[in-house]
């Protein structure tokens, strides 16, 4: 996200970012970090574990290569510890809310509800201690609109939420309201947003993606494709464009040999930590070959 401020207050985020990092720069951490940008994860936290006195940035990268392996307790653990270590640096709190959202999408019905509830106070947490944290807002939005009430979610949350990522994004507030009104089966509406969240950022691959998936969910295939199209032009090969196109030809049950070749491809291609993980592209990838 860029956003226009004063050349001072970049300098004042600047110096508390490096703060909040507790200065773990170093050669052994920087290649650690360069390992996570990779996903060679396992990699990563074998140069971390050789860091002596690791701090907090340390142990919140740790914590996020066990998120990118899948090991969300393992995960959870390290990200508590720098939370603990670093109580007040909001990614720390917004990834270990992350770490507890998958832990209770992946526990059982009696854990999952606590894990829930914990990954709620983390995000409020982040956004409380950085409200210009995106990436926070964002998901604290998304589970105010899908947990129910008695976890602390709920639509007037989601629907207050939506109004304050405006105020911050003004293409992150219409995705939300896009998503407030698919909720109500509103499609039309969602549309409307969908389109205005296009024009606030009219080289955002996702909010195209996100458009085609709305066309694909309506059965409007043709406009799908054409979404898809226009994100194409914008990132030719993208891995996350990959995914997406296969995932929505997967959903419709369509274009099903196609999805299987840029599955391949995706699972073939150079990811970064924020593309879905290979995992989940070779279960779509199974779920297309057996049908």
């Amino acid at each position: 996200m860029k956003l226009r401020m004063g050349v001072s207050v970049k300098r004042i985020l600047f110096v508390l970012s490096v703060s909040c990092a507790g200065w773990a720069a170093g050669p052994e951490y920087d290649r650690a970090q360069k390992l996570y940008q990779l996903t060679e994860f396992q990699q990563s936290i074998q140069v971390l574990r050789a860091i002596p006195d690791a701090d907090g940035a340390a142990m919140a990268l740790m914590g996020r290569d066990y998120y990118g392996l899948g090991d969300f307790k393992k995960a959870t653990e390290w990200l508590e510890k720098a939370v603990a270590a670093q109580p007040h640096d909001s990614n720390f709190h917004l990834w270990l809310g992350r770490a507890y959202g998958r832990r209770a999408e992946t526990s059982s019905m009696i854990t999952a509800p606590g894990y829930a509830n914990k990954a709620r106070q983390h995000f409020e947490s982040s956004v409380q201690i950085n409200p210009l944290n995106i990436e926070a807002q964002s998901d604290l939005f998304e589970y105010y609109l899908e947990a129910p009430g008695f976890l602390g979610g709920g639509f007037d949350k989601a629907t207050a939420k939506a109004a304050e990522l405006a105020r911050i994004n003004a293409s992150e507030g219409y995705s939300a309201q896009a998503k407030l009104a698919e909720n109500r089966k509103e499609y039309s509406s969602a549309e409307a947003h969908l389109r205005r969240a296009i024009e606030a950022a009219p080289h955002s691959v996702g909010r195209l993606i996100e458009l085609a998936r709305l066309f694909n969910k309506q059965g409007r295939y043709p406009e799908a494709d054409q979404s898809l199209a226009k994100a194409e032009q914008l990132a030719p090969n993208s891995p996350r464009l990959l995914f997406a196109k296969a995932d929505i030809y997967i959903k419709a049950k369509r274009n099903l040999h196609l999805a299987s070749q840029l599955l391949k491809q995706y699972i073939s291609s150079n990811l970064t930590p924020d593309d879905p993980p290979r995992s989940e592209a070779e279960k779509l990838l199974k779920q297309v070959q057996g049908s």
